[in-house]
């Protein structure tokens, strides 16, 4: 899988930008602020329907214009597809396959797969465990684009349920009656689609540990070895082995039973903090190193280290479903010592397609020769 044409209008800082790209190596060279990020984040946001670096849309949308479109023609296994976004903050976005329209946007995911590893994914280790729930979900809906769905389903539930709470609880400390007749309803969906988001990840992290601590190995071969379990507010109700390598596969009817029960236990907490306290939503991905969380006790090197594995162990996990993901570098390789650059340059080399930005050309490892182009003053030139 490769991207040959990336065409952008209004996206970021760019009025319009347009390449030709080829499998390989390609790397986008320029200083800080002159926009080459801002490529890379738009095959990204073809993919993955999302940022790396913001939450929300409006700041991907040129300052002053209404719109950003973002064409990419991408090719795998000899087809290619042409592949529209019509981004309009405050607005349902637009999506477009082939010049044709699609029903949601969400229907051109998996078209394109990416795998970026960017400065800000220290956060993954060192952040909260939203960083690293969007980290499985990213590549959950790599692997089954379906996911997106649940996704929704999920959160449009969460959000309903949510304001049920708060208007009970407020309700109740008012002295006034409060009307729960509906919240078994929603109990009922949130469980049904949380199961199935749950026993998505469960069975993810199961097949990507292995992964994961193989890439880690790889890359800080001195440390101590790297492990990654997910911890879900199931807690002791969670059954036992499902989301080990090696352990049977998640039943999401067993799960949804387990939410249910938990619902049930914590209704009075809910209630009288107003928020829903059982369910995806609040789960994480434990990291560790030996016997350690990695977050708090791994040093800056393993934190970056443990960092590169996730990346890494998703990226091999890709391949290993059988189509190889196009492999992003955002401006990496400046913060990685000479080892780690050399453990990444040796993943990247033989990546089918791989897109390297960097401030100065020499950031970039000699072994990773390719395509190069200058992005300076508002251009994007090959050289």
């Amino acid at each position: 899988m490769y991207v040959r044409h990336l065409q952008v209008s209004d996206f970021r800082s760019w009025e319009h930008a347009d390449l030709v790209l080829e499998p390989g190596v390609t790397v986008l060279v320029g200083q800080n602020g002159q926009g080459k990020t801002n490529l890379v984040e738009a095959i990204g946001y073809v993919a993955t329907l999302g940022s790396h670096r913001v939450a929300t849309d409006a700041p991907l949308v040129r300052q002053g214009c209404p719109r950003a479109v973002v064409r990419t023609a991408v090719v795998n296994e000899g087809r290619e597809l042409l592949v529209e976004l019509e981004i309009t903050p405050g607005r349902a976005n637009r999506a477009r396959i082939n010049r044709g329209p699609v029903p949601r946007p969400r229907d051109v995911l998996g078209v394109l797969r990416t795998v970026l590893f960017a400065p800000e994914d220290l956060a993954l280790v060192r952040g909260d465990p939203g960083e690293r729930r969007r980290f499985l979900d990213e590549v959950l809906t790599s692997r089954a684009p379906r996911y997106a769905g649940v996704r929704s389903d999920y959160e449009r539930v969460l959000k309903q349920r949510g304001a049920l709470l708060k208007s009970a609880g407020a309700a109740r400390r008012g002295g006034r009656p409060a009307d729960l007749s509906t919240l078994d309803v929603w109990d009922g969906h949130l469980a049904a689609h949380g199961a199935e988001l749950l026993a998505g990840r469960l069975d993810l992290v199961a097949d990507l540990a292995p992964h994961i601590a193989a890439a880690y190995a790889e890359v800080a071969p001195e440390s101590r070895p790297a492990r990654v379990l997910y911890r879900s507010t199931l807690g002791g109700s969670q059954p036992e082995g499902v989301g080990v390598p090696g352990g049977p596969r998640a039943d999401r009817e067993v799960l949804e039973d387990a939410l249910l029960a938990e619902l049930n236990r914590v209704r009075p907490q809910e209630l009288e903090r107003g928020v829903s306290l059982v369910g995806p939503h609040r789960d994480d991905l434990d990291l560790a190193l030996g016997e350690l969380p990695a977050k708090g006790y791994a040093s800056h090197g393993e934190s970056w280290s443990f960092a590169l594995a996730l990346r890494l162990g998703a990226y091999e996990l890709l391949r290993a479903d059988g189509t190889e993901p196009v492999l992003v570098l955002d401006d990496v390789f400046a913060e990685l010592d000479r080892r780690r650059r050399a453990q990444l340059a040796k993943v990247a080399s033989g990546a089918e397609q791989v897109l390297i930005t960097a401030a100065v050309a020499e950031d970039v490892p000699e072994e990773l020769s390719g395509a190069r182009f200058e992005v300076h003053g508002g251009e994007v030139r090959r050289v």
